[in-house]
């Protein structure tokens, strides 16, 4: 018999119903970790979010509920909404966290984006209760950092020197473009005695949009600098990503990429994530003062700065 038929019918235990209903949930290991995030889920306050709801209405999915969902999909790699809304139809431990209760994937993306800041509360939450568990002593603390590459190209930036080059010529293309439309205007209507107006061809328009993404550029590097480099010239080599104003060229795996430098501070007990911030750094030789006053945030009778 061919392997693949040998499975085809299911065996006939299959198919029959229990004597005693059993919980689903008891067919995950009892060591699974949905148990232990239902035990620190339980734990975190989230007043400050139902103090935004109100008695009257529609009936709400209870903060914590839809928080613990998308905390626990975070932490397993899972970030899309509607992959989130999959999982807690498919996945029994995404079930068992959701109470089998899923909001649709609209209201999971709507609530982070209107609540991101609780999200960096939870996290000082979550280092509070590793202390009080004797999980964390803050004694031996170890920061490290990693480039995360962003989500721009280095062939969509330009240099200082050449956004200065390529405004000033965007700006005499449309003085000459403007110039020419103008007097072709004036041709047509020397010869056709008409008068329909003056509108705006679409080439220039294209110019002038051109215009308006480099001067864009412009300023937020000007601006970057004065902030960085208060009262200095701007070096004409400095670079800025047309898609990404935040984003650094960085040396990643040999190559150079616009990118991001994020921090984690680890306690040596448990290692446990105790701070963490994201630097626009290429290293770590600035990072220590930033990571004790993110860890200072989790803990503010720790350390003052």
């Amino acid at each position: 018999m061919s392997p693949l038929l040998k499975f085809k019918t299911p065996p006939a235990e299959f198919n029959q119903h229990q004597l005693f209903a059993t919980n689903v949930f008891d067919l995950l290991p009892v060591d699974h970790d949905c148990f232990v995030y239902e035990q620190i889920f339980k734990g975190i306050d989230t007043s400050s979010l139902e103090s935004k709801y109100h008695h009257l209405g529609q009936h709400a999915y209870h903060p914590r509920l839809i928080v613990s969902i998308l905390i626990y999909a975070y932490s397993h790699g899972v970030f899309s909404s509607r992959e989130i809304e999959r999982h807690c139809h498919q996945d029994l431990a995404f079930m068992y966290i959701s109470q089998w209760n899923c909001p649709n994937f609209r209201v999971l993306g709507d609530f982070r984006k209107n609540n991101i800041q609780f999200f960096h509360d939870c996290f000082k939450q979550s280092v509070k209760m590793a202390i009080e568990l004797k999980m964390a002593s803050l004694g031996h603390i170890s920061l490290d950092g990693s480039k995360f590459k962003a989500n721009s190209s280095k062939h969509k930036a330009m240099s200082y020197g050449r956004l200065k080059t390529k405004e000033n010529k965007l700006t005499k293309e449309i003085e000459e473009l403007i110039r020419k439309a103008n007097q072709c205007d004036t041709d047509e209507d020397d010869a056709y005695q008409e008068q329909n107006g003056y509108s705006i061809p679409e080439d220039i328009e294209f110019k002038q949009k051109q215009l308006e993404k480099v001067s864009a550029a412009k300023r937020a590097l000007e601006k970057r600098e004065e902030e960085e480099n208060p009262g200095l010239a701007i070096d004409n080599k400095k670079q800025i990503s047309f898609t990404d104003y935040d984003a650094r060229i960085m040396k990643t795996k040999g190559a150079y990429e616009y990118s991001y430098n994020p921090q984690i501070s680890v306690d040596k007990d448990k290692q446990i994530i105790i701070g963490q911030h994201v630097s626009q750094s290429p290293n770590d030789q600035q990072e220590v003062k930033p990571a004790l006053i993110a860890i200072a945030g989790t803990n503010q009778s720790w350390v003052t700065i």
